[in-house]
């Protein structure tokens, strides 16, 4: 299925082309199935270095010709983007434009890709304006490449209309998430989910469980997060005991009937969808004023160094979060991660794992653009992607199949105490706890929402 899904992306392109499992606490490099059975990127022969284990695909070359729109003799043209100027919350998802600006620098510095420079724009899409920075993208790029837009359903229609290509840092809406001319470095498709923290907290907790509940904003992003849990939890150990609750994302002036409710339902285990700053740190001071305490669950969003810093009080003391990329703190162990921490704070950057996912999105693009030659085209990049059916961004994370669009099997918990991250499981530095099921199947409103054909493809 997967094949035939790439198959079709090309084809709206209006061209014709030819044609993760293992056992628990698996090392870095994600485990996986028989390596025999899969299939990996070439890596760039005109490399001029590495990015982790990935020989580097930047480097000189004697590429010519103007091959496709933004592609001329001494350049390619790439797009890439954020929502930083979000009045809401100044700064949002900055760390992704970070680390691709950084990441063509670097590139550059090689000699480009084949010779080919690299220029990149920047888009501020401040979360409303999506459909106007698509409607310049179609006009001028290549490819967009490593970019994050909390509203990406709302481009879809022009995006596909103009044949825009896309490997993003990260897919939000289930339409984009399964869409047509994407390819994600770290699949999260609308039809599955990282299954990992489920399983890991049902394991540490299974009495905690048994006594769920989620409290999400009213934004499509953290409904289709809620719909997915309530779908593949409860196959992982889980029981919601039917306190959900829905906060205003753009906050709310009283946090206490929130944690009244969860403490007056009996929610032991909470599953918080939604942003740290602050809504999830005025969240556990109400929680404080009422003397409850359950372990709560947040996304790798978290993983965030403003937040780590606020737990001076301990508030965040039971806060779990999920990884799939190997922790800052363990940077020592991971040649990637040390690398990615050097080049974005040299560049004056900000690190988080969303900056690592676009670094490996700019990195999985690069590989697909390098393999291609002096014969640069969209056809070819999407061909060439079509055989990266293993992926961990050099070592940057597990390792997902983007050519399939299937998630990783692999993850990581780690937990908030005081000011610091500290790995909860599994127990060894550098490690991933793998499991089949931790690549959970979905089904339910979220997938309707995608509207997804035969092969898994989303239908405006």
């Amino acid at each position: 299925m997967g094949w035939k899904r790439v198959a079709a992306v090309v084809a709206v392109l209006g061209l014709a082309v030819g044609a993760c499992g293992g056992g628990r606490d698996d090392e870095a490099d994600g485990g996986g199935d028989d390596p025999t059975t899969e299939t990996t990127a070439a890596s760039g022969e005109s490399g001029q270095g590495m990015f982790g284990d990935l020989a580097s695909p930047c480097g000189p070359g004697d590429a010519t010709g103007a091959t496709d729109q933004g592609v001329t003799d001494t350049a390619i043209q790439i797009g890439y983007g954020d929502d930083a100027g979000f009045q809401n919350s100044p700064g949002l998802n900055r760390e992704l434009s970070d680390a691709v600006s950084a990441m063509i620098d670097w590139c550059n510095e090689q000699g480009g890709i084949n010779g080919r420079s690299i220029e990149g724009t920047y888009y501020d899409a401040k979360i409303t304006e999506v459909n106007n920075v698509m409607t310049e993208a179609c006009e001028r790029e290549f490819f967009l490449v490593g970019q994050g837009w909390s509203l990406d359903a709302s481009q879809e229609s022009v995006r596909r209309a103009c044949a825009m290509p896309s490997v993003p840092g990260f897919a939000v809406s289930p339409q984009f998430a399964n869409g047509p001319l994407k390819v994600e470095a770290f699949p999260v498709p609308a039809d599955f989910t990282v299954g990992a923290p489920a399983a890991q907290l049902a394991e540490l907790y299974p009495e905690k469980v048994d006594k769920a509940a989620i409290v999400y904003a009213n934004y499509s992003a953290t409904i289709d997060t809620r719909d997915k849990a309530i779908s593949a939890y409860p196959e992982l150990g889980w029981t919601f005991i039917g306190c959900d609750q829905e906060y205003n994302i753009q906050g709310e002036a009283d946090w206490k009937p929130f944690a009244q409710k969860l403490k007056d339902c009996g929610a032991e285990m909470v599953y918080f969808v939604g942003s740290p700053n602050p809504n999830f740190r005025n969240m556990l001071e109400a929680a404080d004023q009422l003397d409850y305490r359950p372990t709560w669950l947040v996304d790798t969003n978290f993983y965030d160094e403003a937040f780590r810093d606020w737990n001076t009080s301990g508030f965040g003391d039971d806060v779990y979060m999920r990884l799939s990329y190997i922790p800052f703190e363990e940077a020592d162990l991971n040649p990637a991660t040390a690398q990615y921490l050097e080049m974005i704070e040299a560049a004056g950057g900000r690190t988080s794992l969303l900056g690592m996912q676009s670094t490996s999105a700019f990195l999985l693009w690069a590989t697909a653009a390098q393999a291609c030659g002096s014969e640069l085209t969209r056809q070819c990049v999407f061909e060439e992607l079509s055989g990266v059916t293993e992926w961990t961004g050099g070592g940057l994370h597990a390792s997902g199949n983007p050519a399939e669009n299937l998630p990783t099997d692999c993850g990581i918990l780690v937990k908030l105490e005081g000011t610091t991250f500290v790995r909860a499981a599994p127990s060894e530095e550098g490690a991933y706890e793998c499991d089949p099921s931790f690549a959970s199947a979905v089904d339910g409103p979220v997938v309707e929402r995608a509207n997804l054909d035969a092969d898994r493809i989303s239908q405006l």
